[in-house]
């Protein structure tokens, strides 16, 4: 992650995909941050990406900037379960995409929270600064843009 420089401290949403019953894909914007090497959300205990992950742990989670450079990361893994004395990050998520004021009065309000810690089993990463950077001029430089490995 340091790799990408600042992109953990960006407020971005984070794109959480869970399996449901019938194995289809369910992808859910989140709120996350990133902290001691893995990624915390912050969801209720009865949410529907919770019981998709007790039954089936496989997860997925991706960030990625939606302008150049285009940094990213992708991590895929068997998440884990927190319930005691999640405040702490409910109320630093909450600060980080409503403000301190407003992030305080969700996390006051919030109940039954369950933080869902992603840390990395297979990490992708990937920053087209090359490919956006100062003197380059996009992806017409090569006639194609490199999305990773898929």
């Amino acid at each position: 992650m340091e790799d990408l420089g600042d992109l953990a401290e960006l407020g971005l949403l984070a794109v959480l995909a869970t399996h449901r019953h019938d194995g289809t894909v369910l992808l859910s914007p989140v709120w996350h941050e990133w902290r001691e090497g893995g990624f915390g959300v912050i969801t209720s205990s009865r949410d529907v990406k919770a019981a998709h992950l007790r039954r089936d742990p496989r997860a997925s989670i991706v960030v990625c900037e939606q302008s150049p450079p285009y940094r990213g990361i992708e991590v895929r893994c068997h998440p884990r379960f927190v319930t005691a004395g999640v405040g702490g990050a409910v109320q630093r998520i909450a600060s980080r995409y409503l403000g301190r004021e407003a992030g305080a009065a969700y996390a006051d309000t919030a109940g039954d929270d369950l933080l869902i810690r992603l840390e990395p089993g297979d990490l992708r990463a990937w920053d087209f600064a090359d490919e956006y950077g100062p003197g380059a001029t996009g992806p017409q430089d090569s006639g194609r843009v490199n999305l990773g490995d898929g």
